[in-house]
């Protein structure tokens, strides 16, 4: 299970910093490193994570996800047409696809994932996307079409949190909230506060 808040970093040092402020879902997104990196970070973000009784999600790297028996990876568009849905499963990694319209809302739906993600639902900038911002009536939309966990992200802050849960998201995936934030840490630890009163 996915807890309300659920956190990207984009390194795994950052985890001393999280898990003890009881952060329960955290989202490894590693870019351009090569594989030897990518797969050594996702084993020692499982180690931790394990220890602290916190769910790990790996961005993309599904190989490196199976190899390291990490419990979920989080998948692009782009990583449809590669990844091993059949070996993902037999391993009993948990699966979540990324999805920005409809057409890619029903493909990720027909691959009988675990959790959907939608986004971005407000501009952002933390990465260049091709797609406008999705708004809350098209995470209302979503919310209709499926009984899956259903994950919102892109440029969601604290104060934006309700409207976002309200509309029907069960987590909220956060980035720049935190990561941009004076102080992270202590950012994350006003999400989990808040969360508390988000706990279905």
């Amino acid at each position: 299970m996915l807890d309300r808040f659920y956190l990207i970093i984009d390194d795994v040092a950052h985890l001393p910093n999280f898990l003890p402020l009881g952060v329960k879902t955290v989202q490894l997104r590693l870019k351009d490193k090569p594989e030897d990196e990518i797969l050594l970070q996702i084993k020692q973000a499982k180690r931790l994570c394990d220890k602290a009784g916190c769910v790990l999600v790996v961005n993309d790297h599904w190989k490196a996800a199976y190899d390291a028996n990490a419990g979920y990876v989080h998948l692009g568009q782009e990583d449809l047409k590669t990844a091993d849905f059949h070996a993902l499963r037999s391993a009993g990694i948990y699966y979540g696809i990324s999805t920005h319209d409809q057409a890619e809302l029903d493909s990720a739906l027909a691959l009988n994932p675990n959790y959907i993600a939608l986004g971005p639902i407000y501009n952002t900038a933390t990465k260049e996307l091709r797609w406008q911002p999705q708004g809350l009536e098209t995470l209302k939309r979503w919310r209709e079409r499926t009984s899956k966990p259903l994950i919102a992200i892109g440029g969601i802050t604290l104060e934006r949190a309700a409207d976002v849960f309200a509309a029907g998201a069960d987590s909220i995936a956060t980035i720049s909230d935190v990561a941009k934030a004076e102080d992270p840490a202590a950012r994350a630890a006003e999400w989990l506060e808040a969360s508390r009163i988000w706990q279905r």
